[in-house]
This record gives C-alpha cells, sequence and structure tokens, in this order.
C-alpha cells in the first residue's frame, strides 16, 4: 500500500490556490489550508466504486463559502452566540452577525481564515498534515473580539479506511485566560450509486437528551428525546427537516461511537468516533438535502452565554499556557450491512 503527500493547484475566485492531497492506497484526501484547512474531500473504496464522502458545493469554485462544504472547522465556538454578544472576565464582547439570519454570530473565526501548514509526514499505516491558526497571527482582525490569543493545531491523519482529526487547544496569551468550544461540521453523503439525496439515509445517534432550541439557540432547557428525533435506534432520514442538538457526556474511554449513518439497504457505513471532549452533536439537514451533517461539539450552541447563567454547557476555559486536546475519527466500513430492524418513516418506504 502507497502513502504519500502532495500539492497541487486548484482554481478559487480565479486564484491558484495550494491544496495538499493525502493518499493511503485507495484512500485519499484533499486539504485546503487557504480556506480554513477544510478537507474538502474524502475518497475512499465503496461497494459501488471509488466514492467521495464528502459533499461540496457546486459552485465552490467560483464561490467558496467556507462553512458548507467538505469538513469546516469551528473554532474558537461551534454553531451561534446569541446577537453576537457575550460577557467575560469583567468585559462584554460583539462579534460580527453572520449567520443566514443576520443576527447572531456562527462558527467562529477558524473556518474564514487561511491556516499555516507547519509538517506533513508518512507513518507505518497512515499519511498526515498538520496545520496551524493563530489568532494573532493568521487572523489579527478578529484577535480583540475575543478575551485571548490562542493557538489551535488540527492534524488530518489518513489511513486507508478512516480519517482522524487530532486537536489541540493552546492558551497562548502571557495574562488572559481562554474560553472557547470547538467543533467539526462535515456534510456527509453515503454513496448509492448516482443518488445524492437524502432521503434513504439512515442514522444512529448515541445521546441522551435533545438541547429545547428557538430559532436554532438554546433555551437553557434540555429534554427526554421525541420520538420524531429519537435516533438511538437506527431509523430512515425520510423526508424530515432536521436542526437538532443532541447532548450526552458518554464515557470516560479513549474513543467511543457518537453516530453511524449509512444508505438504504446498500452495504457501508460511516462511524463517527469521538474522544470524552465531545459531548454535543448537532444533526442538520441543509436545504439542498445533498448531504447529512452529523456535527461532533465540545459544547453547546451558545455556550458562552448559557455558562454566565450557570448553565452546564460545555464551555471551556483555559489558564494561560494549558491546553486542552480532542480526537475525533471518521470510519469508513466498506462492506458492513446496514443494521437489521430499522425504523422506516412512511415517506421513505416503498421507494426503492
Amino acid at each position: 500500500m502507497s502513502f504519500q503527500v502532495q500539492t497541487a493547484l486548484r482554481q478559487s475566485c480565479g486564484r491558484d490556490l495550494i491544496v495538499y492531497e493525502l493518499t493511503a492506497g485507495s484512500a485519499s484526501a484533499e486539504i485546503w489550508p487557504s480556506h480554513g484547512f477544510n478537507c474538502l474531500h474524502w475518497r475512499v473504496a465503496a461497494a459501488s466504486g471509488p466514492a467521495d464522502l464528502l459533499y461540496v458545493a457546486p459552485d465552490w469554485e467560483t464561490n467558496p463559502i467556507p462553512t458548507r462544504s467538505g469538513i469546516p472547522v469551528l473554532f474558537p465556538f461551534p454553531n451561534r452566540i446569541r446577537q453576537g454578544r457575550f460577557h467575560f472576565a469583567g468585559r462584554d464582547y460583539q462579534l460580527h452577525l453572520n449567520d443566514s439570519s443576520g443576527k447572531n454570530a456562527i462558527h467562529g473565526f477558524a473556518p474564514r481564515h487561511p491556516w499555516r501548514v507547519v509538517e506533513t509526514g508518512v507513518g507505518e499505516d497512515s499519511v498526515f498534515i498538520r496545520g496551524e491558526f493563530q489568532a494573532s497571527i493568521d487572523a489579527p482582525d478578529c484577535r480583540m473580539l475575543w478575551p485571548a490569543d490562542y493557538k489551535l493545531s488540527l492534524t488530518y491523519r489518513l489511513s486507508a479506511t478512516t480519517l482522524r482529526a487530532e486537536v489541540i487547544v493552546q492558551n497562548v496569551d502571557a495574562r488572559k485566560r481562554l474560553p472557547f468550544g470547538f467543533g467539526l461540521h462535515p456534510y456527509f453523503q453515503v454513496p448509492r450509486g448516482e443518488e445524492r439525496d437524502i432521503t434513504n439515509n439512515w442514522v444512529e445517534a448515541r445521546t441522551a437528551a435533545l438541547w429545547i432550541l428557538e430559532d436554532s439557540l438554546p433555551t437553557g432547557e434540555r429534554s427526554a428525546i421525541p420520538p420524531g428525533l429519537d435516533f438511538r435506534t437506527p431509523r430512515h432520514i425520510g423526508e424530515q427537516v432536521i436542526d437538532a442538538l443532541y447532548s450526552d457526556k458518554g464515557e470516560a474511554v479513549d474513543l467511543r461511537m457518537m453516530a453511524r449513518m449509512g444508505n438504504g439497504g446498500m452495504p457501508g457505513i460511516l462511524e463517527i468516533w469521538i474522544s470524552p471532549e465531545f459531548r454535543e452533536l448537532l444533526l442538520f439537514t441543509p436545504p439542498h438535502r445533498r448531504a447529512l451533517c452529523l456535527e461532533p461539539y465540545t459544547c453547546a450552541t451558545d455556550a458562552a452565554n448559557l455558562w454566565m447563567h450557570q448553565i452546564d454547557s460545555g464551555w471551556r476555559i483555559l489558564e494561560p499556557g494549558q491546553s486542552q486536546t480532542a480526537l475525533c475519527e471518521f470510519r469508513w466500513r466498506a462492506d458492513a450491512p446496514p443494521p437489521l430492524g430499522m425504523y422506516t418513516p412512511p415517506e421513505v418506504a416503498g421507494n426503492d
């Protein structure tokens, strides 16, 4: 099996940009440092032939919206902060109101700025690339919008069947405490011949509770999971429109499976394995319905404000010099059969 890292030029908005191509046997990944260190493609061997497990917007070359293709990296906060405002260490902060409603801040600074590639390499059974994003160096225009300077290090490690994200968050500020949350926003598409619609996708999510949302923002309350959003038993998506935030502190083990998905009765299962730092899962069906987003977060949406109200939101605080690690691994099992006894909504029944 061959392992290698190569660079190539890709077009974006009329510019030639350097991307990194990782190859591990029949698997490959394409990383765009210039666009938030986004893993835009992850290609694997599937029953129907080579397949890309990530959705890329068809207008990416001319309109590369950084949070709507591939695997956007969300930092120093995932999802929304209400009205872009939060209070920390005696000071109020106002962020740009850049969600689709124009009322809230969304997804942090990391996906919207270039990163630096600091290392690439080949191991015995994998190949890797490591990138860094530091506020004072890579996004100086955003530095004073956050309480402290930080460095985010992310290593993508590719093997024949896995794509692993190894995360290190460092508080590099000499005096100030660093609040943060981290998330990944993968746009998954599981192959089924030429089909590129999520109607026949099935999902299983190992979660314990559901955050109650109003306008995509938590009220601060959690509830038992209602039947219509209960994916603890595998079930098809059907025609459902979903934007649901689940919570589960999980077990204190190195890695545990948070969720998995597949397509209809076809073989092939994509699994998400996480370290204990990840406790929330956002399940989102994009309007184009060409992908399904299963987003592991270390904290809830609007965690900065929930934390101020003494609500356990997963918001993390690092003292100067401290660091935090986290792991997320996507595993592709090409020959795995779909689970037995799966719940199928009426809209999906008979589609085949």
